[in-house]
């Protein structure tokens, strides 16, 4: 990214949620503050660049390692089951090595696994390389989230929507310039050596480089249940009440509806569409852009419904998008489905993570370690098992399948929101009080 790019980054963070010393941590001034901020967001579209790029070159991968869908689904997990691992594992290394050392082991892990990838001479070093990479996404999302509550700790659903709106932003970023380097290869032959799939994935690392950059030589606050003095122990607790196991398994299915069908829809309107010119990773783009614009203009939306019913309302246009995506003949009806299904699913991720660090404060790093950990293993364990669906019953009907989750989801959403009112309602618990359930 030029400087130019991270000014429209770190402008926009600013212009639409703008800092007050009231919601910084103690100990974090405004402009440091500002600083992480806007390497978090740069952090977040490095990762996200690598599902976009990796989502485009599926097709490549499967052709140059003759791979089955199955196979392509475990190479799309892979990234996953390192994103969970490390992020499970680095809640709780944010107390004992601090935020910044895991951020900075981010950053050597994506430039390391980009390259790694490049090389792969066969299935097994590509598997290893994807999970390079997904553990250094896991160490990104272990250490941005309990960071960015900690130092907006009076706003924190807000700031981790408006933080989490920048990995469909990465998406679209890394899914609008794989498409431009696969036309410029078409169109101009002589740059193909260079417009090719480990082109593709060279650009993966410039954000990179530039987020080890910001986050180099700064320094990070106690998380907020460190800060606190909230006792280690009291951690596991948490995660033990009746309300936070509910939610865990709740992010099972939230993030396979969400992230699941993310690293298929471009191989599924290929397929279908019989697109020539590979443009399914556009409704890949258009998929996230919707997302990206609804995660960064309409955040407060979670407190003005409640995160609960905002989750229970989005569902339902999340199956029907999924059902009707999977009913799509034309691209004119897969966009407008693909539309339907990014409204419904936008503000999923960061509301979950903001339910969590909400309802649950004193689980601290933890929690939010074990929600974000469990959403990575559902998305791969969704890998595999959609493209076992698409070898079985064929890219028409992976998604119409998959519409059965936030149906799901739609139900339980409902019932908790309706638990919730004959209580007087969502409401935000701090540190200190004591939790009802």
């Amino acid at each position: 990214m030029s400087n130019s790019d991270l000014s429209l980054v770190a402008f926009g963070c600013k212009l639409l949620h703008p800092m007050t010393t009231s919601t910084l941590a103690p100990r974090t001034d405004p402009i440091a503050a500002r600083r992480l901020f806007t390497a978090g967001c740069i952090a977040l579209i490095a990762t996200a660049m690598s599902f976009a790029i990796r989502g485009d070159i599926m097709g490549d991968f499967e052709r140059l390692f003759s791979l089955t869908k199955t196979d392509v689904g475990w190479i799309a997990g892979a990234a996953f089951w390192g994103f969970g691992f490390s992020i499970l594992l680095g809640g709780p290394l944010c107390d004992l090595l601090g935020m910044g050392v895991l951020l900075r082991i981010a950053a050597i892990g994506h430039v390391g696994g980009a390259i790694a990838t490049i090389l792969a001479p066969d299935f097994t070093v590509l598997f290893a390389a994807t999970l390079v990479i997904g553990i250094a996404n896991g160490l990104v999302e272990a250490a941005i989230n309990p960071l960015i509550a900690t130092i907006y700790a009076e706003d924190k659903t807000r700031r981790l929507v408006a933080l989490h709106a920048w990995f469909p932003g990465g998406i679209v970023i890394g899914g609008v310039l794989s498409f431009l380097f696969t036309q410029a290869g078409h169109q101009m032959p002589a740059l193909a050596p260079y417009t090719g799939w480990q082109a593709k994935m060279l650009l993966m690392i410039v954000p990179s480089v530039w987020y080890g950059f910001l986050f180099a030589g700064q320094k990070f606050p106690s998380t907020e249940r460190a800060a606190a003095g909230v006792p280690f122990g009291d951690m596991f607790k948490e995660i033990l009440r009746p309300l936070f196991i509910v939610v865990w398994l709740c992010m099972w299915l939230t993030a396979a509806t969400e992230l699941g069908p993310g690293q298929w829809v471009s191989n599924i309107f290929n397929d279908v569409m019989k697109s020539s010119a590979q443009a399914g990773i556009l409704v890949l783009v258009w998929v996230n852009g919707i997302m990206y614009l609804m995660r960064q203009f309409l955040g407060g939306a979670a407190h003005r419904l409640s995160p609960i019913a905002l989750i229970a309302s989005t569902a339902v246009a999340a199956a029907a998008g999924l059902f009707l995506f999977g009913m799509a003949a034309t691209p004119l009806t897969a966009f407008a489905a693909a539309a339907l299904f990014a409204a419904g699913t936008a503000f999923w991720w960061p509301t979950m993570l903001g339910i969590t660090s909400e309802r649950f404060p004193r689980g601290g790093a933890l929690a939010l370690a074990i929600i974000g950990a469990s959403g990575s293993f559902s998305t791969a364990i969704a890998g595999p098992v959609m493209g076992w669906i698409n070898d079985r019953y064929g890219a028409d009907h992976v998604l119409s399948i998959w519409a059965i989750l936030p149906a799901v989801l739609a139900l339980i959403f409902t019932a908790l929101y309706l638990s919730d009112r004959v209580r007087g309602g969502y409401r935000v618990e701090h540190i200190g009080r004591k939790a009802a359930v």
